[in-house]
């Protein structure tokens, strides 16, 4: 016969382990989602983060970062993870791909195409990776403030370094990443041949003596909210911004920033899945979900970022709050494209370490 002190000992037992699994089940039922704050996570938050809840209860938790695998790398390597789907660069999702930090995707729960192609034909090129989706084309462009400019106005990347006829404090991001790019076009490479030059010891000397003809005068910045700021206080007289940011700038504040699309540097950001997350179906199910078609074009009635889907893009149409047609505002419209510069993902995932390090030394010399 059992005690009556057993039977407590196992009520008891058994009252814990309930608690624990409805504990289980809720944190399975909780996402937390890092992305790069400001003007995207609004846009995020309205055509991604809530539709997903409503649609599968899931809870999403949207957090912000200044990009970089630090603190995801930090948190694989003790054991202690705590994010689960991160927006990443291009370049850092393929080697935090490579280095074990993100999960491999199932790429078969992702939604068909609205025409009847297939997933990898949909898709963009390099917008599919084995740990990552692409769901927008961004630009690294640059603006400048059309009512402090003056009566000339530039046009091309080689009038951002041009400070004889539009002198002038510059804005750039602290940051080797597009900033040499934009240093070769400027100096007159072709925007075919920007990363064979920047393959060599001289071309990147080359690109680092054309960053050396504004490097005192450039403000430096490092998050995505500062370009537009720095055009509007008149710290600047022009500044390289993602194109996004000056777009909500433009519309939901009235400001009189230009966009100069000539030099652009075109790239991608990807979902991933942090390695060892405890709520991998409900990751995937939400990157299955932010990559949807109509979840794309949902984003771009938001923000100007362009959809790595092709069924997607005609579904884009006009900014929900203000009505502007949004097709000439994406980076990826015609009109914008045509000295485009697509960012090499290979090359800078190679590369990155190497030029951060030349980057940080050139700024303090």
């Amino acid at each position: 016969m059992i005690s009556h002190h057993a039977l407590r000992q196992m009520a008891g037992g058994f009252v814990f382990s309930c608690t624990v699994a409805a504990a289980s089940v809720a944190a399975a039922q909780e996402l937390t989602v890092v992305s790069w704050g400001g003007a995207f996570a609004r846009a995020l938050e309205e055509a991604i983060v809530k539709p997903f809840e409503e649609e599968t209860g899931i809870a999403v938790r949207l957090e912000d970062y200044n990009g970089g695998l630090a603190q995801i790398r930090a948190q694989v390597e003790t054991g202690s993870v705590f994010w689960d789907v991160v927006d990443v660069e291009l370049f850092d999702g393929v080697r935090g791909c490579d280095e074990g930090l993100f999960e491999s995707l199932d790429f078969s729960i992702l939604a068909p195409a609205l025409d009847g192609a297939s997933i990898e034909e949909d898709f963009y090129p390099d917008t599919l990776s084995d740990c990552g989706v692409a769901t927008i084309f961004y630009s690294t462009a640059y603006a400048y403030n059309d009512e402090t400019i003056g009566d000339r106005k530039p046009e091309t990347i080689a009038d951002f370094f041009d400070l004889e006829n539009f002198p002038g404090r510059r804005g750039m991001r602290r940051s080797p990443l597009a900033n040499l790019e934009f240093a070769l076009l400027a100096d007159g490479v072709p925007a075919d041949e920007v990363y064979a030059v920047l393959d060599t010891d001289e071309g990147v000397d080359r690109a680092f003596d054309k960053l050396d003809t504004i490097k005192d005068e450039v403000i430096w910045w490092q998050v995505g909210a500062q370009p537009p700021q720095l055009l509007a206080d008149g710290e600047v007289v022009m500044t390289t911004a993602y194109n996004g940011r000056i777009f909500n700038a433009q519309v939901l504040e009235n400001q009189p920033f230009v966009v100069v699309w000539d030099g652009q540097v075109l790239d991608s950001g990807q979902f991933t899945v942090v390695a060892g997350t405890e709520r991998f179906e409900a990751a995937q199910r939400f990157i299955a979900f932010a990559s949807r078609p109509d979840s794309l074009a949902g984003l771009g009635k938001y923000i100007a970022y362009s959809p790595t889907r092709r069924s997607a893009e005609p579904l884009i149409s006009t900014h929900l709050d203000t009505g502007i047609d949004m097709r000439s505002h994406m980076p990826t419209s015609p009109e914008n494209t045509s000295r485009a510069l697509r960012n090499d993902w290979a090359w800078w995932s190679e590369n990155a370490d190497d030029m951060n390090e030349r980057f940080v030394a050139w700024l303090l010399r």
